[in-house]
């Protein structure tokens, strides 16, 4: 057969031959091993997407298959390596085969090495990228357990012929790993905070979501931001003769219970109310040597810090104390778990209202509510508050700290979206707040 000739664009010249047997086997040999560069190459993205549902499955359907992609699995590194070093060994036998086939398929002319060069590398890059990378990896990505499974044998045979090789990598990762400092990606509590929000997790209730956003700002929170102040703590003096507590202690109805020595600023201990049981039908006797040593935290400290020195001390309590030395209030293990959990209440806990709910825009909160008690309720993020509370942490030490005195009963001020109306108060303290927010769709 004669050699045809063509002469392209820009005057060149080249051959295209005949096919010889040689080259027609090239050709067949060059097609399987695009074949095979594709399910490596898929294999990848298959075994490295399955996800922990996904091993429960495979886990639960115990074929011989899916047992053998879970055995890949257990070593990723070396799992790996072994697709690497196949994929990379098929993509060269891919470039020299096609630069084989090119060079006897088409005679270039003796002037024309620069374009043998250009046709021959893409050709090769474009076989390997198309059907060697994108298609397969698409694929894989939609179809990564039926990928794997079929995959499974073929990549642990492949796993033990390069067994030697994958080692020696495997080796020199764990190498590096050992005296290169990690740098982790830091995150920050507003991106976690964010990724919830725009996050659609299936099956995860309501609920599910605002313990995993509790979980989130859990590091952020301080003390003094979920303690019960000063002015409700029962406390009592360490004075009174033990047939005058034992009726305060069960009206009031608590487990342990403060006690100080002629102020609240000087707590001298916590009376636990079991440690009374033996001594119940005692008549007079010196309570006061079953205190125990009260713990102290400072009003800054932050609650994640508080949960360990809690687990750590083996206390549920601690007295909260101001950069004076005063005591501010007490703070409970119980407090601190609500942060996550939401409110906690038991069949002894009182029913106390401290806010009631009009509609959908219009609350009355007592003043004393913690501004992160609110920030639940009207179920708001509280950022533009934060910003502005200063030293407040409750509803009335904000509005304090917004009008600069104790504002008085009927008293309007207005906050972003927000219209506070002093609904009760005295001199010395804000009692209720109605707070109505202004609706979402109305105009400005």
């Amino acid at each position: 057969m004669e050699p045809s000739s063509i002469e392209p664009f820009c005057g060149l010249l080249f051959t295209i031959n005949s096919i010889s047997l040689p080259v027609a086997i090239s050709l067949l040999v060059m097609l399987v091993l695009l074949v095979s560069s594709a399910l490596i190459s898929g294999s990848e993205v298959a075994f490295f997407s399955i996800d922990a549902k996904d091993r429960e499955t495979l886990n639960s359907e115990k074929d011989p298959k899916s047992i053998r992609v879970l055995d890949q699995l257990v070593k990723p590194k070396k799992l790996l390596a072994t697709i690497l070093i196949a994929n990379n060994f098929i993509n060269i036998a891919i470039v020299i085969l096609s630069t084989y086939i090119i060079n006897n398929i088409i005679s270039f002319g003796p002037d024309e090495e620069i374009l043998n060069f250009v046709i021959t590398v893409v050709v090769a890059t474009f076989l390997i990228l198309l059907v060697g990378e994108v298609i397969p990896k698409v694929y894989a990505t939609n179809n990564s357990i039926k990928l794997a499974k079929f995959m499974a044998s073929p990549i642990f045979v492949v796993g033990k012929i390069c067994s030697p090789l994958s080692n020696v990598l495997v080796r020199s990762t764990s190498f590096i790993d050992k005296r290169i400092k990690k740098s982790g990606t830091e995150i920050s509590v507003n991106d976690l905070d964010h990724a919830l929000e725009i996050t659609d997790i299936e099956g995860v209730t309501d609920e599910d979501k605002k313990i995993l956003e509790g979980i989130v700002k859990f590091g952020e929170t301080d003390v003094k931001q979920i303690m019960k102040s000063r002015v409700d703590v029962v406390a009592f003096d360490e004075s009174n003769s033990f047939n005058e507590l034992l009726p305060q202690i069960i009206e009031n109805g608590y487990s342990r219970i403060p006690i100080f020595k002629e102020s609240f600023d000087n707590v001298s201990g916590v009376l636990y109310v079991k440690d009374l049981l033996p001594h119940i039908d005692s008549g007079e006797f010196d309570w006061t040597s079953l205190l125990r040593e009260p713990f102290f935290v400072p009003e800054s400290k932050k609650i994640d810090d508080l949960l360990r020195q809690f687990q750590e001390s083996k206390v549920h309590m601690a007295i909260v104390v101001d950069e004076y030395g005063g005591t501010s209030g007490i703070v409970t293990l119980e407090d601190v778990i609500e942060e996550i959990l939401g409110e906690i209440s038991d069949e002894f806990d009182d029913d106390d209202i401290v806010y009631s709910k009009i509609d959908e825009n219009n609350y009355v909160f007592e003043g004393k509510i913690s501004l992160v008690d609110m920030y639940k309720i009207m179920d708001i993020e509280g950022e533009s508050f934060e910003d502005e509370k200063g030293e407040a942490d409750t509803l009335a030490g904000f509005l304090i700290e917004k009008s600069g005195k104790i504002m008085k009963k009927n008293e309007r001020i207005k906050f972003g979206d927000y219209l506070f109306e002093v609904e009760a108060a005295d001199k010395r303290r804000i009692k209720q707040v109605k707070i109505t927010r202004k609706p979402e769709n109305e105009n400005e």
